[in-house]
């Protein structure tokens, strides 16, 4: 698998000179740290190469190491050519590609109000417009979304170059409640809600194997023959999960418009508006992840009642 070389790999605004290579007497690379690259096997040096790579923007976790084995990645002038590998992020020089990762970037998390026709992919190979472009940050960082929306939906997203802060919203254990507004074709009635909301069957996409797939809750806000009005909330975190659940049980998606994360609320927000997030919000973020996480470890969810019971 070959890794080619992309325009945001590095970050506009961050320092990307090519690395030097001093050269002792007899014209060989001096690493500074002896032969081969064993000070890398150093756990006691600090966190992991592709938790640092990650935390600095450069690409998820799992594409950093995917970058590490390929030889892209390169710490004290010294190719890495496996992992596990620790560094020191404040010591060491690490680059990739042959552009040098300044590890100290500001943090930045932002959120946007995502207009439809806009995908949140890093890359496009169609051209087509993305978030991260709406957002020209004045620190110059490069940015990337915590979880997607789908091009033909709308509201918000959080965009950010903290790995660290994207892992933890974004792990399985962790999801924070989504609150999402759509309109369906058809009529919804009581019965609709409560499987919604006890589950239904949905394939894997890579696997074709049926895992119950539901909403946290469910609350009809207008229900006609033709269309009907909803607000769901969402504790996984499953490809396009709400449009494939609503037409499996013959109701299509309309319209999708994501109205809250955690403690975050669209607000004000036009579309294609954005604004940093506030210290004390990203707190919040962090501690409803944590809370989150805590309750699943400890807590069994109780059965839903069936529509007789209630």
């Amino acid at each position: 698998m070959t890794h080619p070389q992309q325009p945001d790999d590095i970050a506009p605004g961050w320092s990307i000179e090519p690395e030097s290579e001093s050269t002792d007497p007899d014209g060989q690379r001096k690493s500074g740290r002896g032969s081969g690259v064993d000070f890398l096997k150093d756990a006691s040096r600090g966190p992991r190469l592709q938790k640092v790579l990650a935390a600095a923007g450069i690409a998820s976790r799992r594409a950093c190491e995917v970058l590490i084995e390929e030889g892209a990645v390169r710490v004290n002038g010294m190719q890495v050519k496996g992992l596990p590998a620790w560094v020191n992020p404040v010591q060491d020089t690490i680059t990739v590609h042959g552009q040098r990762v300044r590890t100290g970037a500001p943090s930045v998390c932002v959120m946007l109000y995502k207009p439809r026709g806009i995908v949140c992919t890093s890359s496009d190979p169609e051209d087509r417009k993305r978030a991260i472009d709406l957002v020209q940050h004045p620190k110059k960082v490069r940015l990337f979304s915590i979880g997607r929306l789908d091009m033909d939906s709308s509201g918000l997203l959080l965009l950010t170059n903290d790995g660290e802060l994207s892992n933890l919203l974004s792990h399985p254990s962790n999801h924070v409640h989504r609150v999402y507004d759509i309109t369906v074709n058809g009529e919804v009635d009581s019965a609709m809600v409560w499987r919604l909301e006890r589950g239904i069957n949905l394939p894997e996409e890579h696997t074709g194997r049926p895992r119950v797939a539901r909403f946290e809750s469910v609350r009809i806000i207008r229900s006609q023959r033709e269309r009907t009005k909803m607000r769901v909330v969402l504790t996984e975190g499953r490809n396009r999960q709400i449009r494939r659940m609503m037409m499996a049980l013959g109701h299509p998606v309309r319209k999708l418009r994501r109205v809250a994360i955690g403690p975050l609320k669209l607000a004000d927000l036009r579309p294609g508006q954005w604004r940093d997030l506030t210290e004390r919000e990203i707190k919040q973020l962090r501690d409803a992840a944590a809370k989150r996480s805590k309750r699943k470890r400890h807590t069994q969810r109780r059965p839903k009642n069936t529509p007789e019971e209630r």
